[in-house]
């Protein structure tokens, strides 16, 4: 069983944004709302576009910061997930989180030696 249970690819749930940028160059967000229970909540990821390598390669470059951010967070998404035992499930527009139904495995007892 996976830890994301959804009917679209999680980032089809991304929301992302342009914020003011600055002078070392352009800022981004990428956004996953979800729910908990009845409350409202998010992750969140920053990226950035140095204005020196946007000068060198202008769209493509954004393009491709873009795509290796979006894969950075899923991952992040997805190991958050699974150190906290949770899932994203749900058809709505936002996902919902809930405690994940994988077994776990317990853990080795310790051996201790008297001495």
């Amino acid at each position: 069983m996976s830890h994301v249970e959804l009917p679209r690819a999680l980032e089809d749930y991304f929301a992302h944004a342009e914020t003011a940028p600055t002078r070392v160059g352009r800022r981004f967000t990428i956004t996953l709302p979800y729910l908990d229970g009845s409350r409202l909540d998010r992750l969140q990821w920053w990226w950035q576009v140095p204005s020196a390598r946007e000068a060198l390669g202008g769209d493509d470059i954004v393009a491709q910061l873009r795509a290796e951010a979006v894969a950075r967070f899923r991952r992040h998404i997805e190991r958050w997930l699974e150190n906290t035992r949770q899932r994203l499930h749900g058809d709505g527009p936002i996902p919902s989180i809930a405690p994940s139904e994988l077994p776990v495995a317990p853990l080795p007892e310790v051996q201790v030696a008297n001495g």
